[in-house]
């Protein structure tokens, strides 16, 4: 037989972008960030299943990111276009935006070179807001990339599901972009 093609052909990786919540900062802001799910058995991946909660700024943080990372070497896939009259309350608009996010990464997650990028790992396997994974990833922290990851949160998976596990909310929860709104999580709290 082709013991590399059986290998090949029996690693797998699956992404799901779902569970669309409105977060709200303050009484004129607000935000919706989305449940990123990831069961693989690939080797590339440190824990075999995940979720984390991210928003949209934080794709675009991402596809920059693996992109300086990259070079021209990898052409990376579009996000969602933003809009500028997104709707929190348009089910179309927010199925459509789940949609892309999941198509981006499901490209992503699929290609080699963009698979070593610790910026993608962080991303989707840890608590940690962009401005801790930069400086983890800078070295600038006492926890390593495996680190971060490994204690991010729990490792219970609603895949299939769409019950709520107590507590899971804060627990996923990762702060906003902007350095002067962003909060410590308890997972991120106990890396500090």
């Amino acid at each position: 037989g082709f013991p590399v093609l059986q290998k090949i052909l029996q690693e797998f990786t699956s992404v799901w972008v779902r569970d669309p919540r409105i977060q709200r900062e303050d009484f004129w802001h607000a935000y919706m960030d989305y449940e990123v799910c990831i069961h693989s058995n690939s080797l590339a991946f440190t824990k075999k299943t995940s979720c984390v909660r991210r928003r949209y700024s934080e794709f675009v943080w991402l596809r920059q990111k693996l992109q300086d990372n990259a070079l021209l070497l990898v052409r990376l896939p579009d996000l969602p276009p933003k809009n500028p009259f997104f709707n929190m309350n348009s089910a179309q608009q927010i199925d459509e935006r789940m949609k892309g996010l999941q198509q981006f990464l499901g490209i992503i997650v699929q290609n080699p070179l963009l698979l070593s990028d610790s910026c993608l790992h962080l991303f989707l396997q840890s608590q940690l807001s962009v401005s801790r994974i930069e400086a983890c990833v800078a070295g600038r922290t006492h926890y390593t990339v495996a680190q971060a990851i490994q204690s991010s949160g729990p490792t219970v998976m609603r895949f299939g599901s769409e019950e709520n596990m107590e507590g899971e909310e804060e627990e996923n929860h990762c702060g906003p972009l902007e350095e002067h709104h962003s909060h410590v999580t308890l997972s991120e709290r106990a890396l500090v």
